[in-house]
């Protein structure tokens, strides 16, 4: 899909995610603006909207785009053809994320010097879109860059810096995440859905350990609830557990386990693209089972304790080790401190690329398993919990 964008004062954004920046090295008494069509793979054209009465000199930008981005895409159409001979079984559109996970890891031959030779702190990472993906793929490298002595400042969104408790110069700088592909920058060596992923960059974040408190300890094991209640791919919601589920599983573990029900609220998390909606269960909670221990109260009795809603599902989470999540960040959040994490997913392209079996027991050990009905769910939790 083509989309029209537009450079203002020397600067290109292109929402596909190629970014570069242009110098003036010329003068310039108006502002000049210039119109883009891109695709995937790049520029496509770039005509000058507005003219100047003096020169603009755009020689290395123009050259670099117009040079660099043809060979970009002649790279991407032969790894699509090695992703599609080595998955020929996938729908051919599958192999694009195949492509794109191929393209990126080649890209980190450029930093090889940078990162294994000279390593001084130069390292920039900035995600500002899923919460999942920067979960799975951004704090991992983030962290890898630390470890390497090669990180020198992350930016993501409000709320975040407890996640990167490990990078001296975090900066919040977005109030919302945006639905935008950013794997399309290539600067992550895993950035999409993929059959397998490159771990040479990749090191697995110690939250529980960094997390773990006197704060949050009862007399019986923790059990937390992670729900969502959300607008999915445009639609109605599809992952997450209703109310007479939970019901059922309150009822059948409340006497083994301190239940702590987790479902944020618009107004604790930064949003997305992804409109959370009502689904009433807390309410109904606080009236029927009033011994489980919703994380809303939690943020409001230990307000003056904690940081941000983050903060706290991070203290909650790192004290314990059996969850029930679902599709999403909720449920890379629930597996990033071992014990087991019990998901409920009934549709997304994770069962494709079989990530559950993957990324996911990567971020922290934790057997992770994933239910896509109903009776699945019941079945784990009475032969695991």
């Amino acid at each position: 899909m083509r989309e029209n964008n537009i450079i203002t004062k020397q600067q290109l954004v292109i929402k596909n995610g190629y970014s570069d920046n242009l110098t003036n090295k010329g003068n310039m008494e108006s502002e000049m603006t210039y119109s883009i069509q891109a695709d995937g793979f790049g520029v496509k054209r770039f005509k000058k909207n507005q003219a100047t009465t003096n020169k603009f000199a755009l020689k290395s930008p123009v050259v670099l785009l117009r040079s660099d981005l043809p060979m970009q895409k002649l790279i991407l159409k032969f790894l699509r053809v090695i992703a599609i001979v080595a998955h020929p079984n996938i729908k051919k559109w599958y192999c694009y994320f195949v492509r794109d996970n191929y393209y990126s890891r080649l890209i980190q031959i450029k930093y090889f010097f940078k990162d294994y030779v000279f390593k001084e702190k130069y390292k920039i990472i900035t995600h500002n879109a899923e919460f999942q993906q920067e979960l799975t793929f951004v704090l991992p490298f983030a962290y890898w860059h630390f470890l390497n002595g090669t990180l020198a400042k992350t930016i993501s969104s409000n709320d975040t810096k407890e996640l990167y408790f490990f990078s001296k110069d975090h900066v919040e700088a977005y109030a919302k995440r945006e639905c935008i592909n950013e794997r399309k920058t290539y600067k992550i060596p895993n950035m999409t859905h993929a059959f397998s992923f490159n771990y040479k960059k990749w090191a697995r974040v110690p939250l529980k350990q960094y997390y773990k408190n006197e704060t949050f300890v009862f007399e019986k094991p923790i059990l937390v609830i992670a729900n969502k209640y959300n607008i999915e791919w445009e639609d109605n919601p599809v992952n997450f557990m209703d109310i007479p589920m939970l019901d059922k599983i309150i009822r059948n573990h409340k006497d083994k386990y301190q239940i702590i029900y987790n479902r944020p609220l618009s107004t604790q998390i930064v949003p997305d693209n992804s409109e959370i909606l009502d689904l009433g269960e807390h309410l109904w909670i606080k009236a029927n089972h009033p011994e489980v221990l919703l994380m809303n109260d939690l943020f409001t009795k230990h307000v003056k304790q904690v940081n941000n809603f983050n903060h706290l599902q991070l203290m909650v989470y790192a004290n314990c080790s059996h969850f029930i999540s679902v599709h999403g960040g909720t449920a890379a959040l629930a597996s990033y401190f071992g014990g087991t994490n019990i998901i409920y997913s009934r549709k997304g392209l994770e069962h494709v690329f079989k990530e559950f079996n993957t990324i996911f027991p990567k971020l922290s050990g934790a057997l992770i398993l994933h239910a896509k009905k109903v009776e699945e769910v019941f079945t784990y939790l009475q032969d695991y919990y």
